[in-house]
């Protein structure tokens, strides 16, 4: 069991009066698919995107496990998923490869601004063929004069419709070999990208979805994030922050719902007793238990192998496994202990089940990472 020092703590605390704030109209930005540039603004001004970051680019200098840490009480105390969603996307996607990956003057010129959120960030990965099958993206970057040509389109960009910045994965050697993938930094203004309208969808609806597409879109070889052909090592360590980071959250807010169906379960009564007292309802509510100690377990195990530089694969998507079927299902536990309240879009429930089954699609499908874990099993 990890032992939190006070310091660590002191930074969840911080934390703790802005869930209200953040909270406030969620339903209906959800309902108008609406990002607030204002509670974006709160979010800076809490110093939450600056934890992951050197101080020497105005960071708060945190590791991974406390980064985690402090988000898991965002999902707690925010009930705008959409927006938590966005604030991971854009700490992950942006800051960790910039910060881990990128030269010196790339950093200087961006990783300052990201950090403290004066510049949103995204990253491209997704196709609309090639999906998640990333070694055989079909988007590609060709070396000319100085400059990295980029043609093709991104499909399913978080945080695209307001993005600053794109973390862009492209094609630059042969298609299936992990040497031929770039990873490269494109700012929003330059010519030949062009940004989708935001895409309507079912869940995470305050979190901007877009497309992107490239045509002829030339970004400067300095913008390369490690080096032509490495792209698909910033996307390995990107990918284990991503599934850290945005599902601790979830864990957040599973604990909070769990303790909401419990005292829903104790306050109402049907047939002259507590439905809490009911074998099913309790025992539906001990399975939302169990699925979040357990999500909470796998993650921060997990961290600690990643951490420690230990090849921690096969524990990250057994995490991400648990965390995002455990949210679904304890959504799911949520609408049908609060019945017909459950299903009403004021409760805010079925806005879960929305959000969460997303988790099982975005980082990696559910079937991916099960045929990840079976084939590290020798199967």
């Amino acid at each position: 069991m990890i032992q939190w020092t006070d310091d660590q703590r002191a930074l969840r605390e911080a934390l703790i009066p802005l869930g209200a704030r953040l909270s406030e109209g969620h339903l209906e930005r959800d309902s108008n698919s609406e990002f607030s540039r204002e509670l974006w603004k709160l979010i800076q001004d809490s110093d939450l995107l600056r934890l992951p970051t050197d101080e020497k680019w105005g960071g708060l200098g945190q590791d991974l496990l406390t980064t985690m840490y402090v988000l898991e009480c965002l999902g707690y105390t925010c009930r705008d998923g959409g927006l938590s969603f966005s604030v991971t996307t854009h700490m992950v996607s942006t800051g960790i490869p910039l910060q881990r990956f990128g030269s010196d003057t790339l950093k200087e010129r961006f990783l300052p601004a990201v950090c403290a959120g004066d510049l949103i960030g995204a990253h491209a990965i997704s196709e609309p063929e090639a999906g998640s099958d990333m070694l055989n993206m079909r988007t590609t970057g060709r070396v000319e004069d100085g400059h990295l040509v980029l043609n093709g389109n991104k499909s399913f960009v978080s945080n695209g419709a307001i993005a600053d910045v794109f973390v862009v994965y492209v094609s630059t050697g042969p298609q299936g070999s992990p040497f031929g993938i770039t990873a490269v930094l494109v700012e929003r203004d330059t010519p030949g990208l062009t940004v989708g309208k935001p895409m309507s969808k079912m869940g995470l609806r305050t979190s901007p979805l877009s497309e992107l597409f490239f045509d002829d879109c030339r970004v400067p070889l300095e913008n390369v994030i490690g080096r032509v052909g490495s792209g698909f090592l910033v996307f390995d360590h990107v990918m284990k922050w991503e599934v850290l980071c945005s599902f601790i959250v979830n864990v957040g807010e599973m604990q909070h719902r769990m303790e909401r169906v419990v005292e829903y379960a104790k306050n109402r009564r049907q047939f002259g007793q507590s439905i809490g007292s009911f074998q099913s309802v309790a025992h539906r509510i001990v399975e939302m238990r169990i699925a979040v100690d357990t999500a909470r377990r796998a993650l921060y195990d997990a961290a600690l192998k990643v951490a420690a530089g230990e090849d921690a694969t096969a524990d990250v998507a057994i995490a991400k496994l648990l965390a995002s079927e455990g949210n679904l299902s304890t959504a799911i536990a949520a609408v049908q202990t609060f019945g017909g309240y459950g299903y009403m879009t004021e409760y805010g429930l079925e806005q879960n089940v929305r959000n969460a089954l997303a988790g099982t699609i975005y980082s990696g499908t559910t079937d991916i990472q099960r045929t990840r874990i079976a084939a590290m099993m020798g199967l």
